[in-house]
Formats: C-alpha cells, structure tokens, sequence
C-alpha cells in the first residue's frame, strides 16, 4: 500500500507585525540613521584625533629644535629679573642663574604645548558636534526616501494593495528599489482582486443550482406518498446539499473579510459573543456541553455581522469538538491594554501544538475527531481569522492542558 502523503507545511508566521505599537522611546533604537551618523561622526572624530596627534608632535619638535641652543650667563653684577620665572629672582650665582634659566625654558615649552593641546581638543569638541549635528542631518535626507517606503509597506501590510510610493527624485539606487516595489505592488493586486473575483463569482453561480437542489428535493420530501428508501435517501441528499451550501456561503465570506473593512461601527465584543453563545445553547445542551464565562463590555470598531461571525465559529467549533460528558466551553470578553480581547476556551481531545497552525488552513482538520464531514466544511477558522486581519486584529490558539482549545481574538479598539 502506497504510503500516504505528509500534509503541506503550513506557511511560516511572520516575523514583523504592522500592528505592533511603537516602543516607548523610538529615538533609542539602533536606526540606519543613527548608525550613519555614529559612523559619519566617529570617522571625523578619529580622522580629528589623529590630525591633532600629528599637529601636537610637531609642535613638539619644532619648539624642540628652536630652543635647542643653550645659553650660559657668567660675570659679576648681572642681575635677572622675571615674572614668568621666579626662580631667577632668587639665584645668586651663575650655576643657579644657568639651572633656572634652564628649568623656566623647559617649563615655557611644556606650557605652550598644553595651551596647543587644550585649544586645539576644545575646537575638535566643537567641530565633532557640529560634524554629528551635519551627519544626521544628510542621514536623514538620504534615508527620507526609505521612511516613504516603509510607510507604504505599512499601509500595504494592513491589506490596501492600492497604495503605491510613487518615488520622485534622481533615478538613483533608491527610486529604482521603489519602481520595483510598485511594479510588484500592482502585479499582487492584480492577482489577488483576480483571486477574489473569481472566488466570489464561483460561490454565487454554485448556489442557484444549490438551491434550486435544495427546493426538489424538499418537494419530494413533502410527498406522504413517497416510499421510505426514497425519503431516507432524499433526506440524506438534502443534508449533504445543505453542507455544500454552507460550504459556498463559507468561501463567499473568506473571500468577503480578506479586504480592508471600510465601514466601521461601535460593536460590543459582548453582546456579539452572547449572541454567538444563544445561537449555539441548544447544541450545546443536546451534547451536554456547559458554557459558561464572564463576558465584560468591550467596545471595538468594525462591522459587527462579521464580529458576529467570529465569535458563532469558535463557539461552535468549541461545542462540537469537546468531550462526551461533562464538557465545557468558556467563553469571555474583556478590554487589555487598549485592546479588546475574545477567548474562547474548551475541553476536548488533546491538541499537538505542530498542529495549531494547520488549524486555521482552509480545509484542514485535524486527524481525528475533526475528520467527521458532519461538524462542518473546514472553513470556520480562517474565516475568523481573515475577519480578525480586516479588522487590524489577530487571532491567536493554543493547546490547553488537559485537553481542548484556548483561541484567543485581540482587536483594535
């Protein structure tokens, strides 16, 4: 028996989050900027040092060599007098004369060599700042054309494939990397409205004849006179019909919440997930599933069918994939950190944690208990997924102990 293929590695999860808040003190972090202007600044401030070096020791020697010449004062009655060198004044004798003479020459050298040394540190503290203030500022004029970059990237990171950067300037490095990006910015918008367009298209001609399926088939049912094989087959004909259906109306929503939402509106996280947890009570109760939770206001932004459409998808996803008895599901809502925050916790069948991120694939299930065709077509999670991305938001699963599902929803407020 031919052994049966490995499922596709699901995609790795980005790096670099275009939601992420910007750190408390942007001005500490190691920038481009930054880093040109250390290196435009400590290249100066090296090149200066050594400048300075070199101009120190060749003072030194000149001084040397000018003052090389010794003098020797001899005779009676000679009398020398300096302020600069008091030691003179003091000297009674010509050996005393010629050592202070000496001493005061050496002492004048060394002074004038500090008072070279301390200007010339003093200009290099100006110069070195004025060169670090200079750098900066070139810095940034070079890299403003890569901050109109990265704000794009931004903006197309938050699903608007519309925007371009549309760089002016010298046909340099730069403008060619942004010619490139816009290139490839319209090329991925092109393919994905292709994408989208087909889908939604597909989904809408497949439900006229679903429906028109759906309505035969409730004709036939409706007959009394029908024989029992052939109501038990129409009835499993309308239940396989009614998964399909539900299957299209699934990919016109994925394809639906993958762009930006435009109109936002004031939605409650709870008020949508009570109404999720009222549309899903009855099941809950056939299956003997408990749900419960504290769900505290949290007020977001958005369109409040497809919110609603999150929290229905994990509450039942949660209710159906739980354990025979004595299963729970918990679901609450509360205000984070300025964000708004759903959780949707169960019990249920142990969850390997290689397989979260399969989980939000389009039809994929796990191996076991999620197999089953009747607890739906594999499309809940990536749709609240895709919901949650439209809305600047990001849904996060991890396995809990003991068994089930912890799927947590942060929004925007």
């Amino acid at each position: 028996m031919a052994a049966t293929p490995a499922p596709p590695k699901a995609p790795p999860k980005p790096t670099w989050d275009p939601r992420k808040p910007e750190p408390p003190f942007p001005w500490l972090r190691p920038t481009i900027r930054i880093r040109l202007t250390l290196l435009y600044g400590g290249m100066f401030l090296i090149a200066g040092i050594l400048l300075l070096s070199i101009i120190y020791l060749l003072a030194a020697q000149a001084i040397h060599e000018g003052s090389g010449q010794s003098f020797q004062i001899s005779g009676s009655g000679v009398t020398i007098r300096s302020d600069t060198c008091p030691e003179l004044n003091n000297a009674t004798t010509d050996d005393a004369r010629n050592a202070a003479l000496k001493a005061c020459n050496d002492a004048l050298k060394q002074h004038a060599l500090d008072g070279l040394l301390s200007r010339s540190l003093l200009a290099l503290l100006g110069l070195a700042v004025i060169a670090f203030a200079f750098g900066y500022a070139m810095a940034g004029r070079v890299l403003t054309p890569l901050g109109r970059i990265t704000r794009t990237a931004r903006a197309v990171a938050g699903s608007d494939l519309s925007r371009r950067i549309e760089l002016d300037g010298p046909d340099d490095e730069l403008k060619e990397l942004a010619d490139t990006l816009d290139d490839m910015l319209e090329r991925l918008e092109r393919a994905f409205t292709a994408q989208q367009r087909f889908v939604g298209n597909a989904s809408h001609e497949l439900r006229t004849p679903l429906a028109i399926n759906r309505t035969l088939l409730e004709v036939h049912l409706s007959d009394p006179n029908a024989p029992m094989e052939l109501q038990q087959l129409g009835k499993t004909l309308l239940a396989t019909n009614e998964r399909s259906e539900q299957l299209v109306e699934g990919l016109l929503l994925l394809a639906r919440s993958d762009n930006q939402i435009v109109e936002r509106k004031p939605v409650d996280l709870a008020e949508v997930a009570s109404q999720a947890v009222d549309q899903v009570h009855a099941e809950a109760e056939a299956k003997g599933v408990e749900i419960r939770g504290e769900r505290a206001p949290a007020v977001v932004q958005g369109n409040g069918v497809l919110l609603e459409r999150i929290a229905l998808n994990l509450v039942q996803n949660a209710v159906r994939y739980n354990v025979p008895e004595n299963g729970w599901v918990e679901v609450a809502t509360e205000f984070q950190h300025g964000q708004a925050v759903l959780v949707v916790a169960n019990t249920g069948p142990v969850v390997p944690a290689y397989e979260i991120d399969n989980l939000f694939e389009p039809f994929r299930r796990l191996r076991t208990e999620r197999t089953g065709s009747d607890k739906g077509v594999g499309l809940g999670l990536s749709i609240a997924r895709s919901v949650a991305r439209a809305h600047g938001g990001h849904i996060a699963a991890r396995p809990r102990e003991g068994g089930g599902l912890v799927m947590r929803v942060t929004l925007p407020t």
